[in-house]
């Protein structure tokens, strides 16, 4: 195990720009980048490929003997600037953005099953540190040992502002009010579940970005990273 790295866990809300900054750190430090998010969104876009999962119905039982021919990884794409996610070895990138699928992955995640498999994938990718990892139970249930754990925050409606933004300059046909509704109900949906629900950790340090640029936001979880380098490697 490498001595001079360290585990980042970033958590929050969902569309606090979590994913935003985790590139940005990983990319800065040179460190390994894993979107858990889109981990789950990939296992929810396959639910909803074959017909598990409905406005009114989830079939897990036919999910959870699927899950061990799933397979998820992800692949740098020199384009993007940063690894896509592939499930079956198609990549899924843009399909696993969609707030359709963003209505659903609450649920799925929710699924005790898929969460086991998705946290021993996420462990092992984290095993040699130099990693930063962003999701929902990163700093409670993935890495509780991380050295540096972010719980970012930020209201619903600027989050939902920054969803509506970035769906329309996507070309997605939406509207505010639905993505307002989403964050809303994902949020319910994060926090209250059974299994590993949305929870700060302790020792997390919480930041609330509703009135932070994306450059503000970095500049103060790089300071806290570098400062966490410091005293580890002392």
């Amino acid at each position: 195990m490498t001595d001079n790295k360290i585990t980042i866990a970033i958590d929050g809300f969902s569309s606090t720009g979590k994913s935003t900054v985790a590139k940005q750190l990983a990319k800065e430090l040179s460190y390994v980048y894993v979107d858990t998010g889109a981990m789950y969104r990939a296992i929810t876009l396959y639910a909803m490929r074959n017909g598990y999962i409905k406005p009114d119905s989830f079939d897990k039982k036919a999910l959870i003997e699927d899950l061990p021919s799933l397979h998820l990884k992800f692949i740098f794409e020199e384009s993007l600037g940063f690894a896509a996610i592939y499930l079956n070895n198609e990549n899924i990138e843009d399909e696993v953005r969609t707030l359709e699928v963003s209505q659903y992955v609450s649920r799925v995640a929710a699924v005790s099953e898929v969460r086991e498999k998705l946290v021993a994938q996420q462990q092992e990718m984290g095993l040699e540190k130099g990693v930063v990892m962003d999701g929902r139970d990163i700093g409670t249930v993935v890495f509780p040992n991380a050295e540096l754990k972010i719980f970012m925050t930020a209201t619903a409606a600027e989050r939902a502002g920054r969803r509506f933004k970035e769906m329309k300059e996507k070309g997605q046909d939406v509207n505010y009010e639905e993505v307002l509704k989403n964050v809303m109900d994902r949020d319910h949906l994060d926090t209250t579940r059974e299994d590993s629900p949305l929870v700060k950790a302790q020792d997390a340090i919480e930041i609330d970005n509703s009135a932070l640029n994306i450059e503000e936001q970095f500049e103060k979880i790089l300071q806290l990273a570098e400062a966490k380098l410091t005293t580890t490697n002392k």
